[in-house]
């Protein structure tokens, strides 16, 4: 699908002016259309209007690492946050979560993109320059049980206190933690004592919220190794369970292996993982290498009106998301598989930084890098630093939690029904390629 931004944008105001640098420089069927200004001042319900349309388009083109990557288009998109919400350059205090809840208080300024944010936690943590890049800012919804539900990873354009703010409740919050998927590059943070602290309590926080699936002996071992303070030996081991470094996302509908299955997706370890229970049968999981998917695209679309009630993921009257991705079930089988959740924008991402860490990997390089800092830019280090503070022994395991079992050894073994060709109103353009896809044998699955 393709989209232009208006004339009348283009030629009106700083935003419109980098617009119209922006299509020049792209092309006018490379960007979305941004939302339009207006003249005069805009009222409170036409603010939060803009707002979720701002939202929207930053959402479409965080799928365009072309676009991404541009410092216009970035500084455009700046702008363009603190235009619609009105918010005056200054400094604030901005609070950031760890995995285990602590709260990290920095200042910063309200024009302050993710990268700026990042460093200042970093320096409040003393977390050194080089281990930076290992670690990313995510917006989540805060529910009422205290888990987090995750809404996006902060992009560099962004400007974190302005995304918070925009949303006006007290339930987002910012929260840090590691960006990478493949746990070898944990060897490299560990090495540095704050790098192993903030990866100790996020693996903890991860196993007390069930995302790591541990047996009642292994979760003996966890907690003997933690009444013993031995913080690598623990990871050592957690390193080995299934679904380690995992990112959880909420309840959603799948159509495997049928249609509105409901399943909770999880994605890790270059793979989706979907737990589902069929009727009369124990929790079963089905996993997805991402080097099999050929291609996935994110739709939307607005459900007709049902007089039942709403399957899980998917609310009545609301554009409904839908991840879809082709995968290579057998040598010769090539098979749709569409996931609907409001997080299928964050699962697209999470594919394609899956698909980047295994290509960096592949060409033989690192991960390890210094953030890059603009022209102008300084670093505000904070007059005190703030230790990461060592999370409580682990409870005992939930009794009410199910082990679970592989959906099939072979995925071509099981009943699929998949959503058929694309519909024909998507250009190529929204499908993401898969430069990781392998071709593989029916020996190999």
């Amino acid at each position: 699908m393709h989209f232009s931004i208006p004339e009348t944008e283009s030629r009106s105001g700083d935003s419109g002016g980098s617009a119209y640098v922006l299509r020049k420089e792209y092309g006018a069927n490379v960007l979305p259309a941004f939302p339009p200004k207006k003249l005069f001042s805009l009222t409170p319900a036409e603010v939060e209007q803009r707002r979720e349309q701002l939202e929207k388009y930053m959402q479409a083109v965080r799928q365009d690492p072309l676009l991404g990557s541009s410092e216009t288009f970035n500084s455009f998109l700046r702008r363009a946050q603190q235009e619609t919400q009105q918010v005056p350059t200054e400094e604030v205090s901005l609070e950031v979560l760890l995995s285990n809840g602590q709260k990290v208080l920095v200042n910063v300024l309200t024009s302050d993109q993710t990268e700026d944010v990042l460093e200042a936690v970093a320096a409040k943590l003393d977390l050194p320059d080089d281990l930076i890049g290992y670690f990313s800012l995510f917006l989540v919804r805060e529910k009422e049980d205290g888990a987090f539900s995750f809404v996006r990873k902060l992009q560099e354009f962004e400007l974190p206190y302005v995304s918070v703010a925009s949303l006006r409740s007290q339930e987002y919050k910012i929260v840090l933690r590691k960006s990478y998927w493949d746990s070898a590059y944990d060897d490299d943070v560990m090495e540095n004592r704050v790098g192993l602290n903030l990866l100790y309590a996020q693996t903890v926080s991860d196993i007390e919220r069930g995302w790591i699936l541990v047996t009642k002996e292994q979760h003996r071992q966890l907690k003997s190794l933690q009444e013993k303070v031995s913080k690598k030996e623990f990871l050592r081991l957690a390193q080995t369970l299934r679904h380690y470094g995992y990112l959880r996302f909420d309840a959603c509908v799948a159509d495997f292996p049928e249609k509105d299955c409901p399943v909770v997706v999880s994605a890790g370890n270059s793979e989706l993982s979907l737990q589902l229970r069929l009727p009369g049968q124990q929790l079963r999981e089905g996993s997805f290498r991402v080097t099999r998917m050929r291609c996935w695209r994110v739709t939307s679309s607005v459900p007709l009106p049902s007089g039942g009630t709403s399957s899980p993921g998917r609310g009545r009257g609301e554009v409904r998301l839908e991840l879809a991705f082709e995968y290579l079930m057998s040598k010769d089988r090539l098979q749709w598989v569409t996931i609907t959740s409001p997080q299928a924008i964050m699962m697209s991402i999470c594919l394609q930084s899956m698909v980047d860490e295994l290509m960096v990997k592949k060409s033989g390089g690192s991960i390890r890098k210094m953030l890059r800092r603009r022209v102008g830019s300084t670093l505000r280090r904070s007059d005190s630093q703030q230790a990461v503070k060592s999370p409580p022994l682990l409870e005992s395991p939930d009794a009410s939690r199910e082990s679970m079992v592989k959906l099939s050894s072979k995925l071509s073994a099981v009943s699929l029904r998949g959503i058929g060709t694309p519909s024909t109103d998507a250009s190529a353009s929204d499908v993401h390629g898969n430069f990781a896809f392998e071709g593989i044998g029916d020996e190999d699955l």
